[in-house]
């Protein structure tokens, strides 16, 4: 799987919203390779993108488009700056990567100091999130080739999410956390407090 996160400041959150629609709407159906997205928008107006393909190649046959160029030209203008993109070919996915009954996505961004284990402890602690998290649908951990990581992490609410991420966790749970959150530098968290979801049906 490839992974494109796209993010920036919106200047009007409806109107970018009403843009992606469209993308779903009238792109989506001959986007060779297209999966799925996760999108949403923090309190501060950051809109945070993740674009999922079947390869970096199918991604590209969409961007090179002209109807995508068009849309995009649109997409744009509805930032307020600099948008950034990060293009990940290493892609891992917790419990089937989410779900798009998600009432709460908490991305998570940063630089990774050591990929494979990251992705080991990913694939590892799937079995501890199922019977310690059942609040926790799952996860994507995406990082692009300069080692800056974006995971989306999503859960059945955030009311769910907020209670169980104060219990106290076994200790085989919590060691395995802290050796992940160890090998992430200059974390960021941004909350989507009203994600949305496309994914090909």
């Amino acid at each position: 799987m490839f992974m494109q996160i796209i993010q920036g400041r919106v200047r009007d959150t409806d109107a970018a919203k009403a843009a992606l629609d469209r993308w779903q709407t009238d792109l989506a159906p001959g986007a060779e390779g297209w999966l799925g997205g996760t999108y949403g928008v923090t309190d501060d107006g950051m809109m945070v993108a993740a674009v999922r393909f079947e390869s970096r190649e199918a991604a590209q046959r969409n961007s090179d488009r002209p109807e995508q160029s068009q849309w995009w030209a649109g997409m744009e203008s509805c930032f307020d700056g600099e948008v950034t993109f990060h293009d990940c070919d290493d892609v891992t996915l917790l419990l089937d990567g989410g779900s798009d009954r998600a009432g709460f996505v908490q991305v998570i961004q940063g630089r990774i100091t050591d990929r494979d284990r990251a992705r080991s402890i990913v694939e590892q602690s799937a079995k501890m999130i199922s019977q310690y998290r059942p609040d926790l649908l799952g996860a994507t951990l995406a990082v692009d080739e300069d080692g800056f990581f974006t995971e989306t992490v999503a859960f059945t609410s955030e009311d769910e999410a907020r209670k169980n991420e104060a219990k106290e966790l076994p200790e085989e749970a919590r060691k395995m956390f802290e050796e992940e959150m160890s090998l992430m530098q200059d974390v960021k968290y941004l909350d989507l407090h009203q994600p949305w979801f496309s994914s090909r049906h």
